[in-house]
């Protein structure tokens, strides 16, 4: 391979003049036969997640490597040790240090390589030994982060790596406080990397070194600039070529160029754009097309005539544009698309946040069942395999810093908070999935330390992503300066739950604001109430939010009022319920469930989908929807009740004891029949209906007396 700047290059199949390259710029089509393309893998990962000794405590001396540490406790990682206390109610659980051990010999033949620790996250200060060495410190407990190890960690040899932990409060990092647990440890997976000396940048905020940029999309053509940061961490300069290639779904080449051959000096970095036209794209186009290319970047040292392929980064490309207008609201590729959906938090049953690829992709099928459209990762950063899966899925994403409640006014807090932003941008600046970056959430002081870093993220939001849109989500009143810097905002609103009705004063809020402020982009970036789906009434009032009393029954009547309220304001650009999940949050003590915020649509654990899943299910899905109500109110004292039933049909048939109630037709999903009186003994309940062609039924059994 010989590159040069007017270099024309035909990849296997591609046709004659399918591929131009002038000046690291191509224009490509697809050409007939054009051929698949497989990336090199010179990179190499090892898994470091199984094998840890674990301690709950600070322990002097831990860090050397012939320390004592046979009398730890066995864990693997992704691990925590606040999986059950940080959920138990008392606000109580532990915050402070663990410390994690573990030895690892890794193959000789990686002598001559670069060697890099990864966490994909630690919460929320992690000091890291190697061989008795400290490589460094990472504030912040949501972010990947890597350090290079080359020149402690010896290959063939028996080496030792002790990581210190600790969740404690610290007044400089994001942050102070929040309605969640913090869950301590190593809670995300742990990785060590091999990597050639002439490499894709692996420390640039810890992000992939490749930045794909789409500068203009349509359906008749794409174009992406292509942007390497790649060092050289030879002793000796290096001549180097930069290879771009696109590839489709199926692996087929639709463009391909390699930049000018350049000289990197020793101990530098370097930096190529190169600008790539794709015509008549296939749009990543939400739940409807959620079309991925992939984009290989290849370093090739061609030093002396030679050609090494020494590093290879992978990166999705879901092609689409998207805008948000305060009166339409939001548009993917020019088609107005409706954003409604779910808050997501990292957090389970019996795991807290030491959850498993298995457990991301459950939650995802859990959220496209329902019908979303949008997830609003709250409020940080998130494991990458929920970026993927939102990238996979189809689903529009929220991300956002972990600024929450309060700032401290000093220079640490500021310098963490902008470093989490950063790592939160760089880390997944190529997700096509992610549509906003909120720069945080529900500050309670609107004072100028405040203020001041909300006006500072940003900025940097802006310039390290100009082609975004910069949100917030605030509990300020409407005009309040926090929710005046970002681009957008959203609103927390609990209309019927933290004060308020939940019939109408949803709609009477946001069209007040929508009228006094008709250019404002607006959301309603949480909206909720809390369910224990063991406590029951009909029709009940609204309970206290803090008391031990929160019927499921309740949940159901609020949502079925606000998705009403909502789905006739387009100009919501989006709606996110709060929230997906039952979560931890320990100073919590309500609903009966102390230690728990259970204004999920589901369980902790998962196990239940509560009443008002099937409610959003039912409006949200297009899968055939048909569902009894209080269902789990197996157990009656009255004869008297009614029959309430969420489907997506047009007409519902019922039945008790075999006896016919009627068929109802409704305008709004819901199918109701009063007056039912149930017989002593057990009622069987059978419902019917018609959904695109086929008949579905569902049925329930409740017990009077």
């Amino acid at each position: 391979m010989t590159p040069s700047p007017t270099r024309r290059q035909v990849l296997g199949g591609l046709a004659a003049g399918a591929v131009a390259a002038i000046a690291g710029t191509t224009v490509a089509r697809a050409a007939a036969g054009a051929v698949t393309y497989t990336a090199p893998g010179p990179r190499q990962r090892i898994d470091l997640n199984p094998g840890w000794r674990f301690v709950k405590s600070d322990v002097s001396g831990a860090q050397a490597t012939g320390f004592d540490d046979s009398g730890w406790q066995t864990v693997s990682t992704p691990h925590t040790w606040n999986a059950v206390d940080g959920a138990d109610g008392g606000n109580n659980y532990y915050r402070g240090v663990g410390w994690y051990r573990r030895h690892v010999t890794v193959p000789q033949n990686l002598a001559g390589k670069m060697l890099y620790l990864q966490f994909a996250g630690a919460n929320q200060v992690a000091d890291v030994w190697v061989n008795g060495t400290h490589v460094g410190q990472h504030t912040g407990g949501y972010a990947r982060f890597r350090f290079g190890v080359t020149d402690v960690l010896v290959p063939g040899k028996d080496n030792v790596i002790a990581v210190k932990v600790t969740n404690a409060a610290d007044p400089d990092i994001a942050p102070l406080s929040a309605d969640y647990s913090f869950d301590g440890g190593i809670y995300r997976n742990v990785s060590l990397w091999a990597v050639d000396k002439l490499q894709i940048q692996m420390l640039d905020y810890s992000g992939p070194g490749v930045y794909l940029r789409q500068n203009t999309v349509s359906a008749s053509s794409a174009t992406v600039t292509v942007t390497t940061k790649l060092y050289n961490n030879n002793t000796t300069s290096r001549t180097v070529a930069v290879r771009s290639i696109i590839t489709d779904a199926g692996g087929t080449v639709v463009a391909d160029v390699t930049s000018p051959a350049a000289a990197v000096a020793a101990n530098a970095g370097y930096r190529t754009d190169q600008t790539i036209t794709l015509s008549t794209p296939r749009l990543w186009n939400g739940l409807a097309d959620p079309y991925l290319y992939t984009a290989n970047v290849e370093i090739h040292d061609v030093t002396g005539g030679a050609d090494t392929v020494t590093d290879v980064v992978g990166q999705p490309l879901g092609l689409r544009t998207f805008a948000v207008d305060p009166a339409a609201g939001f548009s993917l590729n020019g088609t107005p698309l409706s954003l409604h959906g779910v808050n997501l938090h990292q957090d389970r049953a019996g795991v807290g946040w030491a959850i498993t690829d298995g457990d991301h992709t459950q939650d995802f099928d859990l959220i496209q069942e329902i019908g979303a459209t949008a997830i609003r990762m709250a409020h940080y950063q998130h494991d990458q395999k929920d970026y993927d899966l939102a990238d996979q899925r189809g689903l529009v994403v929220w991300a956002e810093v972990p600024l929450v409640n309060a700032v401290t006014n000093s220079a640490a807090f500021t310098a963490g908070a902008e470093l989490q932003l950063r790592e939160l941008i760089r880390q997944n600046y190529n997700h096509p999935s992610i549509a906003f970056w909120s720069i945080g959430n529900e500050q309670r002081h609107d004072d100028t330390a405040t203020n001041t870093l909300l006006g500072a993220l940003a900025q940097i939001a802006a310039a390290e992503d100009p082609d975004r849109l910069s949100t917030y989500a605030s509990n300020s009143s409407d005009n309040a300066g926090v929710g005046l810097h970002s681009q957008l905002c959203g609103f927390n609103k609990y209309f019927g739950w933290y004060g308020g009705s939940k019939d109408g004063d949803l709609g009477a809020w946001a069209d007040a604001l929508h009228s006094a402020s008709p250019n404002r982009r607006l959301a309603l970036s949480e909206y909720g109430a809390g369910a224990n789906t063991t406590q029951h009434a009909l029709n009940p009032a609204a309970p206290s939010s803090g008391g031990s009393w929160h019927p499921e029954e309740y949940q159901s009547l609020f949502h079925e009022a606000a998705w009403k309220q909502i789905k006739d304001r387009p100009y919501l650009w989006g709606t996110f319920v709060w929230n997906m999940f039952d979560f931890a949050s320990d100073g919590r003590n309500e609903g009966s469930q102390p230690g728990i915020n259970d204004k999920g649509l589901v369980t902790r654990d998962r196990a239940v989908r509560k009443d008002a899943f099937y409610w959003y299910k039912a409006n949200w899905a297009t899968t055939p929807t048909l569902y009894i109500t209080s269902r789990r109110w197996t157990q009656r004292t009255d004869a008297a009740t009614e029959l309430k039933v969420y489907s997506n049909a047009d007409q519902v048939t019922a039945t008790v004891n075999g006896t016919s109630l009627g068929t109802l037709a409704s305008s709004d999903r819901i199918f109701t029949w009063t007056g039912v009186t149930l017989q002593p003994g057990a009622n069987h309940v059978v419902v019917t209906a018609t959904i695109a062609g086929a008949t579905q039924t569902d049925t329930v059994t409740w017990n009077l007396g």
